[in-house]
């Protein structure tokens, strides 16, 4: 995730360099790619962490993700070859890595359950954070092929020590059906697929598009561009973490609702109207701080709604409302530049992630509501 995070830098550099003349919203389906594959391939993950040792799964899922990014780099002269490696083949090993990393701390805690999983989930912010300004300085100093070779060889070389400390608690009984999708009956279950499936749509807009709005739109340099994603980066890190601990004081579900309130007030409020730099930075703090509790927050609730038996297929099941979104979200938002904005005006973009968070938001209250109308309640 720390690499999907990053894309941004990649993502500034094709639209004003490499590929000039491709339209915004072709260049963002490489980043997009990135994480919808990874949650596409959330089922099948999730059922191998229960049959295979989730440790030889996470092996296996850095490999490809090294090897996607070096075959990338000798395939960069066409966007469409970036999309099936730097994207698509990413993305499936980026699945293999993340599913158990994030499932297996609900299954070891459960008073600090909701802090655990921040904890872990916090790495796709720490990754981001240095990573960002890394890729940055490899590109501009060495080219998108050689950024891409080393930082292959360097998500190789950190997954396979990482995934050596991964240990399955629960050992799951096979049986007949490899997914139960008897969940899909639950009203509960169908609130939180589509909280998900709209707030994803709206997550990775800022990530993507926030440093070229500040290059064409503020008028700013291209660091000032790179560092808002630093910043967004450093605050998900210290949020994550943060909502995790809030979690416990507040409840999972209190906290994811006002979570993705907040993310959409700092897209509504902060970015929409302003160009100013203060603006924009206090705009990729307060996003990147209560963004990542969409993230975080999600197998917190599942764990505490239906259990830690089940939780990888389940977790499964819910990535692919965040392949959804991704794959409705950052293109349709690069396409809304294009088409409505005229490639300078950014304000339906901005316009069209703030609200779907908003409607995440709202998806969130009803789920909270229908467990307990107690509003006062820790749930």
């Amino acid at each position: 995730m720390g690499c999907v995070n990053s894309y941004g830098s990649y993502q500034t550099y094709y639209h004003l360099h490499q590929f000039p003349n491709e339209p915004t919203s072709t260049l963002t389906w490489i980043g997009t790619l990135q994480f919808a594959v990874m949650n596409l391939f959330g089922i099948p993950s999730g059922i191998l962490c229960e049959r295979f040792d989730s440790r030889l799964v996470a092996f296996l899922g850095g490999l490809i993700m090294g090897l996607a990014l070096v075959i990338a780099s000798f395939c960069d002269s066409a966007v469409w070859k970036l999309m099936l490696t730097q994207g698509f083949m990413f993305g499936i090993g980026a699945s293999l890595v993340y599913i158990p990393a994030v499932s297996m701390p609900a299954q070891w805690f459960t008073k600090r359950r909701a802090l655990a999983v921040g904890v872990a989930a916090s790495g796709t912010g720490i990754g981001g954070l240095w990573l960002t300004p890394a890729t940055d300085h490899m590109i501009s100093g060495l080219g998108t092929a050689w950024a891409l070779r080393i930082t292959g060889i360097i998500v190789f070389a950190v997954n396979s020590v990482a995934s050596l400390f991964l240990r399955n608690r629960l050992v799951v009984q096979r049986r007949e059906k490899i997914v139960d999708f008897s969940i899909l009956r639950d009203s509960r279950f169908l609130l939180i697929f589509a909280g998900g499936i709209c707030g994803t749509t709206a997550y990775f807009t800022p990530l993507f598009l926030l440093p070229s709005f500040a290059i064409e739109v503020s008028g700013k340099s291209n660091d000032f561009g790179t560092n808002l994603i630093t910043i967004v980066n450093a605050a998900s890190t210290i949020g994550r973490i943060a909502t995790g601990q809030a979690a416990a004081s507040f409840g999972n579900m209190n906290t994811l609702s006002a979570c993705t309130l907040l993310a959409s007030l700092s897209v509504l409020a902060l970015w929409l109207p302003f160009q100013a730099s203060g603006t924009l930075v206090a705009c990729a703090i307060v996003y990147g701080m209560f963004s990542g509790g969409l993230i975080s927050l999600i197998p917190v609730v599942t764990a505490e709604l239906w259990g830690i038996q089940r939780i990888a297929t389940i977790i499964g099941l819910l990535y692919v409302a965040y392949f959804t979104g991704a794959m409705v979200g950052a293109p349709s938002s690069g396409a809304l530049v294009d088409n409505v904005g005229g490639g300078a005006d950014f304000k339906p973009a901005i316009i069209f992630s703030g609200v779907f968070m908003m409607i995440a938001f709202l998806f969130f209250t009803i789920l909270r509501v229908s467990v307990s109308r107690s509003l006062l309640k820790k749930i």
